[in-house]
């Protein structure tokens, strides 16, 4: 009973990380498939790039309720019998069930996003603290160097440090799942390491049309 509980909502958070909000918005609203558009990607920044803020910003919204609310299946449904501890491994399981929903989204040809607006929601849910302050160095970066892959990134590879040094976690899952993200956002992002290395990446334009 306890296994089917936690496949269940392993499922649940892949099915619900895999509404691909910014193909979804695209084809409804505009008649426009992003992946088509742009960089190719079907995230918030690309989604501003093709279609401007108007459909960007409820994108990026919903990414970050989408990793969010995975991770809250677990609180919200603990599995019968198991301890607070080892339901933490649980919503670890759901975070990475939605972070690969919305990377591969079984609805849209498993060809989705990034993982950074989702694997925000995730930071909301477990990582708060270390949250707040990875979002400041990606705001300082990307208003530096207007670079929007660079910041994601560098983000990345600093969470693990403020989860630990900052947040204060001590718990071997979470610290671990930490050190993965800081791992798959450079993984997802080999593109544009390349393009950045090359000097080819595209810079943000923080003026766009309203869409």
């Amino acid at each position: 009973m306890a296994l089917t509980y936690v496949i269940l909502e392993i499922i649940a958070a892949y099915l619900i990380g895999s509404i691909s909000s910014a193909v979804w918005f695209g084809k409804l609203l505009y008649g426009v498939d992003v992946r088509e558009h742009g960089s190719g990607n079907a995230g918030a920044t690309n989604v501003i790039r093709v279609l401007g803020y108007k459909a960007g910003i409820p994108v990026l919204l919903v990414d970050v309720f989408k990793g969010w609310l995975a991770v809250q299946l677990a609180c919200w449904f603990p599995v019968p019998g198991f301890s607070d501890d080892i339901m933490t491994y649980v919503k670890i399981g759901t975070a990475i069930a939605a972070v690969l929903g919305h990377v591969f989204p079984v609805y849209s040809g498993f060809k989705g996003g990034k993982g950074v607006g989702t694997l925000a929601g995730v930071g909301i849910a477990l990582f708060p603290l270390a949250l707040l302050v990875v979002l400041v160095i990606f705001i300082a970066v990307l208003a530096v160097t207007r670079y929007v892959s660079l910041s994601s990134v560098l983000g990345a590879l600093a969470f693990p440090f403020a989860v630990y040094f900052i947040g204060g976690e001590q718990n071997t899952g979470l610290l671990g799942l930490s050190i993965l993200v800081a791992i798959f956002i450079p993984i997802t992002h080999r593109k544009n390491i390349k393009r950045l290395i090359r000097g080819e990446e595209r810079k943000f334009e923080f003026r766009k049309k309203s869409g």
